[in-house]
C-alpha cells in the first residue's frame, strides 16, 4: 500500500471525528465560554495563570506527545502496519482524544483539581487515595522513561544536548518578556521563534559531547545526563509556570510543529511502499520475548490512542491555565488527534523505509538494535530528502525535535506527580506536603528505576505503557461515573472504559508473570503492586456505578 494513501485516509478521519464526534460531546457536556475558568477565578501567577490559546495549546499538545507517539507506533509494528494503523485511528477518535477532552473539562468545572480530586467527590476519600498513589507511581515511571530516552538522544548526537540547553535559557527570557515586560505575544514570537531554530545550527557547530571532553563510556555518559535531566526537572517542576513550563512548551511546539509538517509532506512528495507486513500474525517476538498481539499491541501504542498521562496534564496543568471553556474542545480533542497525525507518521515511516518485516525486526531487535527515535528520525528524514533537504541536516533535526518535546513531558510529569504527592500529604504535616520534598522523591524514585539493572531498564517501556493505559482506564471510569451522577449519557466512556480495564490489566498481570519468570524481582513487584492499586479502584468505581444505576428512574 501507499503511505500517501493511508495518511490520506487517517487525516479525513480525524477530520470526521473533530467535525461530529468532538462537538457532541461538547453538547454532552455543556462547555459553557462565558462561565469563568479556574485560571481566573484562583489566579496566584504561580500555578494558576491564564494563557494565550496558542501559548497553552503549544503546552499541552508538546506536554502529552513526548516520545510515546512515535516509540510506541514504531516499536508495536511488530504485529504490522495494518494492525497499529487501525488502532491508532480508531483509539484516537473514539477513545483517546473523548478521555482527554472530558478530563479537561472535568478538572476545569472543579476548579482546576486534578482527576484524582474528582475521583475523590464521586468515591470519597479511599477512592482519591487509592487513585493519587496509583498516578504517582505511573508518573514517576513517565519520568524515568522519557529521561532515559532524552539521554538517549543526547549520546547519539551531542549537539542536540546544545540546543537543547540553549532553549533552556530562551524560554526563560521570553517568559520574562511577556508575562513581566509585557510584549505580545507576537512580537515576542517573531523574535524568538526564528532565535530557536538558530541554536539548531549553533549545536551542530558546538556540541556538547560528554564522551569526548571527559573521556567517559557511552553508558557514564548516559548515566550523566540521565542524572543532570532530573535536577532539571527538580528546578523546572518547581518554578512558576510562567518562567519555564508555559513558554518553553509554546517555543518548542514551533519545532513539532514544523517536524509534523515536513513529515506530511514528505509522505505525500515520496509516496513510500509500506513494505513490512500488513498483519504479522497474533504474536511477535521482537517486544522482549513472544508478545501476543492482544493485549500488547494496545498498550504498546500508548500515547498513539490513549494514554492516562494525558488526563493528568489536563487537570494538572491545561485546566489550571484554560482562559475560556471554549478552549476545551479544540485543546483536548484537537490535540490528541494531533497526536494520532504523528503516530501515523511513524508508523508509515517506519514501513515505507525497511525492505521487509526481517529487515524491521533486525533494526528493532537485533544485535544492533537502532533506538525506536533514532529509526523515526531516519526513516523521515530519507522522506525529506525529496524536498531537497539534506539527509543529515533533517536526520538531526527531528531528533532535535523529539528530544525538545520529550523535556517538556519529564519536568510536565515530575510537576504533576508532585501535585499528586501533595494531594495525598496532609497540609498539617509540612515538612511532606512541601513541594520541594515531594518532588525530590520523585527525582530519587525515578533515579532508582534508571540506575537498575539492565531487565529492569529494558522493560521500562511496556511497564510504563500499561501503567499508562490502566491509568486511563480509572479515568474513563471516573467519567461514567460522572455522567451517571448527572443524568447524561455515559455509554462513550463506559464502554471504552471496559475495554480499556482488560487490556491494562492483563498486560500487567503478564508482566508480572514475565519478571517473575526471568528473576527479575523489581519488575514483577511494580507490575503488581499497579495491579492491585488499579484492581481496588476499579472494585470502587464498580461499586458506585451499581449505586448509580439502582438511583437512576425507571422509564
Amino acid at each position: 500500500m501507499n503511505g500517501a494513501i493511508l495518511l490520506t485516509l487517517a487525516l479525513a478521519a480525524f477530520g470526521t471525528g473533530y467535525l461530529f464526534y468532538s462537538r457532541f460531546i461538547e453538547k454532552v457536556l455543556g462547555v459553557d465560554p462565558k462561565r469563568s475558568t479556574p485560571a481566573h477565578t484562583k489566579r496566584d501567577d504561580v500555578d494558576y495563570v491564564p494563557a494565550h490559546p496558542t501559548v497553552l495549546f503549544g503546552h499541552h499538545f508538546a506536554a502529552i506527545a513526548g516520545a510515546g507517539p512515535i516509540v510506541g507506533p514504531v516499536l508495536a509494528a511488530q504485529f504490522g502496519w495494518a494492525s497499529v494503523a487501525l488502532w491508532i485511528i480508531l483509539g484516537c477518535i473514539f477513545i483517546g482524544a473523548a478521555h482527554d477532552m472530558i478530563a479537561l473539562f472535568l478538572s476545569v468545572r472543579h476548579e482546576g483539581e486534578s482527576i484524582g480530586s474528582v475521583i475523590g467527590s464521586i468515591m470519597g476519600k479511599p477512592g482519591k487515595i487509592l487513585f493519587l498513589l496509583f498516578s504517582w507511581s505511573a508518573l514517576i515511571l513517565v519520568v524515568a522513561v522519557f529521561s532515559s530516552q532524552i539521554a538517549d538522544t543526547f549520546v547519539a548526537d551531542p549537539a542536540i544536548a546544545t540546543s537543547s540547553l540553549l532553549f533552556i535559557l530562551e524560554a526563560i527570557l521570553f517568559g520574562v518578556c511577556v508575562y513581566r515586560l509585557k510584549m505580545p505575544v507576537l512580537w515576542a514570537s517573531l523574535v524568538f521563534v526564528p532565535l530557536m531554530f538558530a541554536f539548531v545550527w549553533i549545536g551542530q557547530l558546538i556540541p556538547l559531547d560528554l564522551t569526548a571532553i571527559f573521556g567517559l563510556s557511552r553508558q557514564a555518559t548516559h548515566l550523566v545526563w540521565c542524572l543532570v535531566l532530573l535536577v532539571y526537572c527538580f528546578f523546572a517542576s518547581t518554578c512558576p509556570v510562567w518562567i519555564l513550563l508555559q513558554p518553553r512548551d509554546y517555543l518548542n511546539a514551533y519545532l513539532l510543529y514544523v517536524m509534523m509538517v515536513l513529515g506530511i509532506l514528505g509522505v505525500f512528495v515520496a509516496h513510500p511502499v509500506l513494505n513490512i507486513d500488513a498483519f504479522a500474525g497474533f504474536s511477535a517476538e521482537g517486544l522482549g520475548g513472544v508478545a501476543p498481539l492482544f493485549p500488547i499491541l494496545f498498550v504498546t501504542v500508548a500515547c498513539g490512542a490513549c494514554s492516562g498521562f494525558h488526563a493528568l496534564v489536563a487537570s494538572g496543568t491545561s485546566s489550571k491555565q484554560l482562559d475560556n471553556e471554549r478552549g476545551i474542545r479544540p485543546i483536548g480533542y484537537g490535540g490528541m488527534l494531533l497526536e494520532g497525525v504523528l503516530a501515523m507518521i511513524a508508523v508509515i515511516g517506519v514501513a515505507g523505509t525497511y525492505a521487509g518485516q526481517g529487515e524491521y525486526l533486525e533494526a528493532i531487535a537485533g544485535p544492533q538494535k537502532i533506538p525506536a527515535v533514532a529509526m523515526f528520525a531516519g526513516s523521515i528524514a530519507g522522506f525529506c530528502g525529496k524536498l531537497g533537504i539534506p539527509l543529515e541536516v533533517a536526520k538531526g533535526f527531528m531528533l532535535l525535535s523529539v528530544s525538545a518535546f520529550l523535556m517538556t513531558t519529564v519536568d510536565a510529569g515530575t510537576r504533576l506527580a508532585r501535585f499528586s504527592w501533595q494531594e495525598l500529604m496532609p497540609r498539617n504535616v509540612k515538612p511532606l506536603h512541601n513541594m520541594y520534598a515531594g518532588t525530590f522523591l520523585v527525582c530519587m524514585l525515578a533515579a532508582g528505576f534508571l540506575l537498575g539493572n539492565d531487565a529492569m531498564r529494558a522493560s521500562l517501556w511496556t511497564l510504563f505503557a500499561s501503567a499508562n493505559q490502566l491509568l486511563a482506564t480509572l479515568t474513563l471510569t471516573t467519567m461514567t461515573m460522572w455522567f451517571l451522577k448527572n443524568r447524561k449519557p455515559f455509554w462513550f466512556t463506559g464502554i471504552p472504559a471496559c475495554f480499556m480495564m482488560v487490556v491494562s490489566s492483563w498486560a500487567l498481570v503478564l508482566k508480572f508473570a514475565d519478571g517473575m519468570r526471568t528473576g527479575n524481582l523489581l519488575t514483577a513487584c511494580t507490575a503488581l503492586f499497579l495491579l492491585l492499586l488499579g484492581s481496588v479502584v476499579v472494585v470502587l468505581a464498580i461499586r458506585e456505578v451499581a449505586k448509580c444505576l439502582r438511583l437512576q428512574p425507571r422509564s
